[in-house]
Protein backbone atom coordinates (compact mmCIF):
# COMPACT_ATOMS: atom_id res chain seq x y z
CA UNK A 1 0.00 0.00 0.00
CA UNK A 2 1.19 3.21 -0.87
CA UNK A 3 1.85 6.23 1.07
CA UNK A 4 -0.66 7.90 -0.01
CA UNK A 5 -3.27 5.57 -0.21
CA UNK A 6 -2.49 5.13 3.65
CA UNK A 7 -3.31 8.59 4.36
CA UNK A 8 -6.37 9.14 2.64
CA UNK A 9 -7.74 5.49 4.35
CA UNK A 10 -6.71 7.30 7.55
CA UNK A 11 -8.42 10.09 6.50
CA UNK A 12 -11.68 7.83 5.49
CA UNK A 13 -11.61 6.31 8.57
CA UNK A 14 -11.44 9.79 11.10
CA UNK A 15 -14.50 11.16 8.70
CA UNK A 16 -16.63 7.96 9.30
CA UNK A 17 -15.85 7.90 12.48
CA UNK A 18 -16.19 11.72 13.34
CA UNK A 19 -20.10 11.44 11.69
CA UNK A 20 -20.56 8.42 13.70
CA UNK A 21 -20.00 10.12 16.53
CA UNK A 22 -21.62 13.27 15.23
CA UNK A 23 -24.92 11.01 14.65
CA UNK A 24 -24.77 9.26 18.39
CA UNK A 25 -24.35 12.47 20.48
CA UNK A 26 -26.93 14.01 18.05
CA UNK A 27 -29.03 11.76 18.03
CA UNK A 28 -28.97 11.21 22.51
CA UNK A 29 -29.56 15.30 22.53
CA UNK A 30 -32.69 14.86 20.20
CA UNK A 31 -33.83 12.55 22.88
CA UNK A 32 -34.25 15.13 25.27
CA UNK A 33 -35.55 18.44 23.65
CA UNK A 34 -38.89 19.51 23.08
CA UNK A 35 -42.25 21.69 23.23
CA UNK A 36 -42.68 20.16 26.48
CA UNK A 37 -40.04 21.60 28.64
CA UNK A 38 -39.07 18.24 30.10
CA UNK A 39 -35.92 18.45 31.90
CA UNK A 40 -32.68 16.46 31.21
CA UNK A 41 -33.31 14.52 34.89
CA UNK A 42 -37.07 13.75 33.92
CA UNK A 43 -35.64 12.68 30.74
CA UNK A 44 -33.61 10.35 32.49
CA UNK A 45 -36.06 8.96 34.29
CA UNK A 46 -38.61 8.78 31.84
CA UNK A 47 -36.11 6.51 29.78
CA UNK A 48 -36.25 4.18 32.23
CA UNK A 49 -39.47 4.13 32.74
CA UNK A 50 -39.24 5.78 36.31
CA UNK A 51 -41.01 9.80 35.34
CA UNK A 52 -44.55 9.88 35.11
CA UNK A 53 -46.71 8.77 32.31
CA UNK A 54 -47.10 11.78 30.26
CA UNK A 55 -43.02 11.85 30.16
CA UNK A 56 -42.93 8.44 29.67
CA UNK A 57 -45.30 8.39 26.56
CA UNK A 58 -43.66 11.55 25.29
CA UNK A 59 -39.96 9.60 25.55
CA UNK A 60 -40.86 6.08 24.38
CA UNK A 61 -43.74 7.05 21.69
CA UNK A 62 -43.04 10.74 20.45
CA UNK A 63 -39.20 11.65 20.74
CA UNK A 64 -37.14 8.02 20.30
CA UNK A 65 -39.58 7.18 16.61
CA UNK A 66 -38.70 10.90 15.39
CA UNK A 67 -34.99 10.41 16.33
CA UNK A 68 -35.03 6.49 14.70
CA UNK A 69 -37.08 8.36 11.27
CA UNK A 70 -34.12 11.17 11.36
CA UNK A 71 -31.68 8.77 11.32
CA UNK A 72 -32.94 6.32 8.91
CA UNK A 73 -34.22 8.25 6.36
CA UNK A 74 -31.57 10.63 6.53
CA UNK A 75 -29.50 7.93 5.75
CA UNK A 76 -31.71 6.38 2.87
CA UNK A 77 -32.07 9.83 1.00
CA UNK A 78 -28.43 10.69 0.72
CA UNK A 79 -27.45 7.30 -0.18
CA UNK A 80 -30.16 7.17 -2.79
CA UNK A 81 -28.78 10.40 -4.00
CA UNK A 82 -25.38 9.92 -4.51
CA UNK A 83 -26.58 6.72 -6.12
CA UNK A 84 -28.32 8.45 -8.80
CA UNK A 85 -25.74 10.95 -9.71
CA UNK A 86 -23.60 8.10 -10.14
CA UNK A 87 -25.73 6.36 -12.83
CA UNK A 88 -27.21 9.26 -14.47
CA UNK A 89 -23.42 11.07 -14.49
CA UNK A 90 -25.42 14.46 -13.16
CA UNK A 91 -24.35 16.01 -9.88
CA UNK A 92 -27.46 17.35 -10.07
CA UNK A 93 -29.16 14.22 -9.75
CA UNK A 94 -31.41 13.34 -6.59
CA UNK A 95 -34.18 11.56 -5.37
CA UNK A 96 -36.68 14.33 -7.06
CA UNK A 97 -34.68 13.72 -10.24
CA UNK A 98 -37.04 10.27 -11.53
CA UNK A 99 -40.51 12.32 -10.35
CA UNK A 100 -40.56 10.35 -7.04
CA UNK A 101 -41.62 13.17 -5.26
CA UNK A 102 -44.07 14.02 -7.52
CA UNK A 103 -45.83 11.18 -7.68
CA UNK A 104 -45.87 10.31 -3.51
CA UNK A 105 -47.73 13.88 -3.30
CA UNK A 106 -50.14 12.77 -6.18
CA UNK A 107 -50.55 9.41 -4.23
CA UNK A 108 -51.18 11.09 -1.00
CA UNK A 109 -53.30 13.90 -2.60
CA UNK A 110 -55.80 11.47 -4.09
CA UNK A 111 -56.21 9.34 -0.62
CA UNK A 112 -56.71 12.42 1.30
CA UNK A 113 -59.43 14.05 -1.11
CA UNK A 114 -61.06 11.85 -2.37
CA UNK A 115 -60.78 8.19 -0.39
CA UNK A 116 -59.23 8.21 2.73
CA UNK A 117 -61.05 11.22 4.11
CA UNK A 118 -63.97 11.23 1.46
CA UNK A 119 -63.85 14.85 1.29
CA UNK A 120 -65.53 14.97 -2.33
CA UNK A 121 -68.55 13.54 0.03
CA UNK A 122 -67.78 14.91 3.14
CA UNK A 123 -67.28 18.55 2.34
CA UNK A 124 -66.06 20.96 4.86
CA UNK A 125 -67.09 18.53 8.13
CA UNK A 126 -63.95 18.53 10.15
CA UNK A 127 -65.34 15.88 12.21
CA UNK A 128 -65.25 13.06 9.41
CA UNK A 129 -62.05 14.04 8.49
CA UNK A 130 -60.77 12.80 12.11
CA UNK A 131 -62.65 9.73 11.83
CA UNK A 132 -62.05 8.80 8.01
CA UNK A 133 -58.54 9.39 8.05
CA UNK A 134 -56.09 7.24 7.71
CA UNK A 135 -52.74 7.91 7.35
CA UNK A 136 -51.35 4.26 6.82
CA UNK A 137 -53.33 4.63 3.70
CA UNK A 138 -52.23 7.94 2.90
CA UNK A 139 -48.68 6.57 3.33
CA UNK A 140 -49.57 3.32 0.76
CA UNK A 141 -51.16 5.47 -1.92
CA UNK A 142 -48.45 7.33 -2.24
CA UNK A 143 -45.89 4.64 -2.62
CA UNK A 144 -48.10 2.72 -5.06
CA UNK A 145 -47.62 5.89 -7.66
CA UNK A 146 -44.01 6.89 -6.57
CA UNK A 147 -43.26 2.66 -8.00
CA UNK A 148 -45.68 2.82 -10.49
CA UNK A 149 -43.81 5.94 -11.80
CA UNK A 150 -40.35 4.21 -11.45
CA UNK A 151 -41.31 1.35 -13.23
CA UNK A 152 -42.93 3.47 -15.97
CA UNK A 153 -40.10 5.87 -16.40
CA UNK A 154 -37.63 2.82 -16.73
CA UNK A 155 -39.86 0.73 -18.87
CA UNK A 156 -40.30 3.35 -21.32
CA UNK A 157 -36.34 3.85 -20.70
CA UNK A 158 -35.70 0.47 -21.95
CA UNK A 159 -37.88 0.49 -24.70
CA UNK A 160 -35.93 3.39 -25.92
CA UNK A 161 -32.35 3.96 -25.05
CA UNK A 162 -31.18 2.87 -21.39
CA UNK A 163 -29.11 6.31 -21.53
CA UNK A 164 -28.78 8.93 -18.60
CA UNK A 165 -30.09 11.98 -20.51
CA UNK A 166 -32.83 9.66 -21.68
CA UNK A 167 -33.80 8.85 -17.90
CA UNK A 168 -33.65 12.38 -16.67
CA UNK A 169 -35.89 13.76 -19.61
CA UNK A 170 -38.22 10.84 -18.60
CA UNK A 171 -38.14 11.76 -15.28
CA UNK A 172 -39.20 15.77 -15.76
CA UNK A 173 -42.09 14.48 -18.43
CA UNK A 174 -43.35 11.84 -16.24
CA UNK A 175 -42.97 13.75 -13.06
CA UNK A 176 -44.95 17.05 -14.34
CA UNK A 177 -48.05 14.50 -15.27
CA UNK A 178 -48.20 13.73 -11.57
CA UNK A 179 -47.49 18.09 -10.46
CA UNK A 180 -50.38 18.15 -12.77
CA UNK A 181 -52.94 15.79 -11.39
CA UNK A 182 -52.22 16.89 -8.08
CA UNK A 183 -53.21 20.70 -9.20
CA UNK A 184 -56.30 19.12 -10.79
CA UNK A 185 -57.08 17.12 -7.47
CA UNK A 186 -56.81 20.35 -5.04
CA UNK A 187 -58.79 22.47 -7.75
CA UNK A 188 -61.70 20.16 -6.95
CA UNK A 189 -61.20 19.52 -2.95
CA UNK A 190 -62.68 21.46 -0.05
CA UNK A 191 -60.90 23.30 2.13
CA UNK A 192 -60.40 20.92 5.08
CA UNK A 193 -59.19 18.13 2.11
CA UNK A 194 -57.13 21.07 0.77
CA UNK A 195 -55.41 21.78 3.83
CA UNK A 196 -54.80 18.34 4.77
CA UNK A 197 -53.25 17.40 1.55
CA UNK A 198 -51.11 20.92 1.90
CA UNK A 199 -50.22 19.77 5.19
CA UNK A 200 -49.10 16.27 4.20
CA UNK A 201 -46.19 17.44 1.85
CA UNK A 202 -44.65 19.02 4.52
CA UNK A 203 -41.70 17.19 5.46
CA UNK A 204 -42.45 15.79 9.39
CA UNK A 205 -40.89 13.19 11.24
CA UNK A 206 -43.47 13.74 14.09
CA UNK A 207 -45.34 11.45 12.18
CA UNK A 208 -42.82 8.38 12.76
CA UNK A 209 -43.80 5.42 14.98
CA UNK A 210 -42.44 2.56 15.83
CA UNK A 211 -44.07 0.21 12.52
CA UNK A 212 -42.60 3.18 10.25
CA UNK A 213 -39.25 2.95 11.14
CA UNK A 214 -38.82 -0.54 11.27
CA UNK A 215 -40.45 -0.49 7.33
CA UNK A 216 -37.69 2.05 6.66
CA UNK A 217 -34.75 0.40 8.04
CA UNK A 218 -35.38 -2.56 6.35
CA UNK A 219 -36.03 -1.02 2.84
CA UNK A 220 -33.00 1.17 3.43
CA UNK A 221 -30.82 -1.63 4.88
CA UNK A 222 -31.13 -3.51 1.97
CA UNK A 223 -30.54 -0.47 -0.26
CA UNK A 224 -27.47 0.47 1.54
CA UNK A 225 -26.08 -3.21 1.62
CA UNK A 226 -26.66 -3.62 -2.24
CA UNK A 227 -24.99 -0.72 -3.46
CA UNK A 228 -22.01 -1.53 -0.95
CA UNK A 229 -21.62 -4.93 -2.74
CA UNK A 230 -21.48 -3.06 -6.06
CA UNK A 231 -19.61 -0.61 -5.19
CA UNK A 232 -16.75 -1.43 -6.90
CA UNK A 233 -19.41 -1.73 -10.28
CA UNK A 234 -20.28 1.72 -9.16
CA UNK A 235 -16.82 2.79 -9.15
CA UNK A 236 -15.94 1.60 -12.95
CA UNK A 237 -19.06 3.03 -14.35
CA UNK A 238 -17.43 6.43 -13.04
CA UNK A 239 -14.87 6.33 -16.14
CA UNK A 240 -18.12 6.03 -18.54
CA UNK A 241 -20.10 3.47 -19.98
CA UNK A 242 -17.54 2.26 -22.96
CA UNK A 243 -14.39 0.98 -20.22
CA UNK A 244 -17.63 -0.28 -17.48
CA UNK A 245 -18.63 -2.39 -20.55
CA UNK A 246 -14.67 -3.58 -21.53
CA UNK A 247 -14.36 -4.72 -17.99
CA UNK A 248 -17.42 -7.10 -17.96
CA UNK A 249 -19.73 -4.83 -16.47
CA UNK A 250 -23.41 -5.24 -17.60
CA UNK A 251 -24.09 -1.54 -17.33
CA UNK A 252 -27.96 -1.26 -18.18
CA UNK A 253 -28.67 -4.35 -15.81
CA UNK A 254 -26.47 -2.35 -13.08
CA UNK A 255 -28.08 1.28 -13.78
CA UNK A 256 -31.82 -0.51 -13.76
CA UNK A 257 -31.30 -2.24 -10.41
CA UNK A 258 -29.45 0.99 -8.65
CA UNK A 259 -32.15 3.02 -9.94
CA UNK A 260 -35.24 1.02 -8.93
CA UNK A 261 -33.55 0.33 -5.36
CA UNK A 262 -33.02 4.02 -5.12
CA UNK A 263 -36.18 5.23 -5.83
CA UNK A 264 -37.51 2.51 -3.61
CA UNK A 265 -35.63 4.04 -1.01
CA UNK A 266 -37.00 6.90 -1.70
CA UNK A 267 -40.33 6.19 -2.15
CA UNK A 268 -40.66 4.47 1.50
CA UNK A 269 -39.39 7.49 3.40
CA UNK A 270 -41.41 10.20 1.07
CA UNK A 271 -44.60 8.05 1.46
CA UNK A 272 -44.15 8.53 5.39
CA UNK A 273 -42.71 11.52 6.19
CA UNK A 274 -43.63 13.88 3.37
CA UNK A 275 -41.00 15.32 0.86
CA UNK A 276 -37.57 16.07 2.49
CA UNK A 277 -35.60 17.62 0.04
CA UNK A 278 -31.89 18.70 -1.04
CA UNK A 279 -30.53 15.61 1.47
CA UNK A 280 -29.60 13.47 -1.58
CA UNK A 281 -27.57 16.97 -3.35
CA UNK A 282 -26.10 18.47 -0.10
CA UNK A 283 -24.84 15.32 1.60
CA UNK A 284 -22.96 13.47 -1.45
CA UNK A 285 -21.35 16.68 -2.63
CA UNK A 286 -19.89 17.18 1.20
CA UNK A 287 -18.79 13.65 1.35
CA UNK A 288 -17.15 13.07 -2.25
CA UNK A 289 -15.28 16.82 -1.40
CA UNK A 290 -13.63 15.41 1.61
CA UNK A 291 -12.66 11.66 0.57
CA UNK A 292 -12.73 11.25 -3.60
CA UNK A 293 -15.54 8.95 -5.62
CA UNK A 294 -14.49 5.51 -3.81
CA UNK A 295 -17.66 4.36 -3.51
CA UNK A 296 -16.67 2.00 -0.72
CA UNK A 297 -15.93 4.92 1.54
CA UNK A 298 -18.73 7.06 -0.13
CA UNK A 299 -21.45 5.13 0.54
CA UNK A 300 -20.88 4.71 4.08
CA UNK A 301 -19.90 8.16 5.07
CA UNK A 302 -22.88 9.45 2.52
CA UNK A 303 -25.35 7.79 4.98
CA UNK A 304 -23.67 8.96 8.26
CA UNK A 305 -24.30 12.66 6.57
CA UNK A 306 -27.68 12.40 6.00
CA UNK A 307 -28.51 11.28 9.10
CA UNK A 308 -26.51 13.92 10.98
CA UNK A 309 -28.29 16.44 8.73
CA UNK A 310 -31.89 15.25 9.69
CA UNK A 311 -30.82 15.60 13.16
CA UNK A 312 -29.81 18.68 12.39
CA UNK A 313 -32.92 20.12 10.56
CA UNK A 314 -34.79 18.38 13.53
CA UNK A 315 -33.42 19.96 16.17
CA UNK A 316 -33.34 23.57 14.34
CA UNK A 317 -37.42 22.77 13.54
CA UNK A 318 -38.05 22.01 16.88
CA UNK A 319 -35.79 25.34 18.54
CA UNK A 320 -37.39 27.72 15.94
CA UNK A 321 -41.08 26.55 16.42
CA UNK A 322 -41.98 28.29 19.36
CA UNK A 323 -43.85 25.48 21.17
CA UNK A 324 -44.47 23.65 18.14
CA UNK A 325 -42.18 21.95 15.40
CA UNK A 326 -41.64 23.22 11.96
CA UNK A 327 -41.82 21.59 8.64
CA UNK A 328 -38.07 19.84 9.10
CA UNK A 329 -38.85 19.48 4.41
CA UNK A 330 -38.89 23.58 5.14
CA UNK A 331 -35.44 23.54 7.05
CA UNK A 332 -33.58 21.13 4.41
CA UNK A 333 -34.89 23.71 1.77
CA UNK A 334 -33.63 26.42 3.19
CA UNK A 335 -30.37 24.77 3.88
CA UNK A 336 -30.01 23.40 0.33
CA UNK A 337 -31.23 26.01 -1.65
CA UNK A 338 -28.00 27.99 -1.50
CA UNK A 339 -25.65 25.00 -1.44
CA UNK A 340 -27.86 24.22 -5.22
CA UNK A 341 -26.74 27.52 -6.18
CA UNK A 342 -23.31 26.86 -5.16
CA UNK A 343 -22.74 24.03 -6.95
CA UNK A 344 -24.83 25.48 -10.23
CA UNK A 345 -22.30 28.43 -10.05
CA UNK A 346 -18.98 26.74 -8.77
CA UNK A 347 -16.25 26.40 -11.39
CA UNK A 348 -15.95 22.65 -11.49
CA UNK A 349 -19.46 21.53 -11.65
CA UNK A 350 -19.98 25.01 -14.20
CA UNK A 351 -17.53 23.00 -16.39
Amino acid sequence: MTNERKIQKKKTHTVIISLAAAVIVLAVFCVFIGSSHMSIADGFQALLKKSTPANNRIIWNIRIPRVLAAVIAGAGLSVSGLIMQTNLNNPMASPATLGVSNAAVFGANLSIIAFAGGFLSTGNNLASYTVGANPYATSLMAFLFSVLSVLLILGLCRLKAFQPGVVVLAGLAIGSVWTAGTTILQFYATDVGLSAAVIWTFGDLGRATYRTDWIMAAVVGVGIGFFSLVSWHLNVLLSGDASAKSMGVSVNALRFACLLLASLITAVCVSFMGIIGFVGIICPHVIKRLLGQDHREVIPASALAGSLLLLLADTFSRSMGNGSALPVGAITSLLGAPFFLAIIFGKEEGR
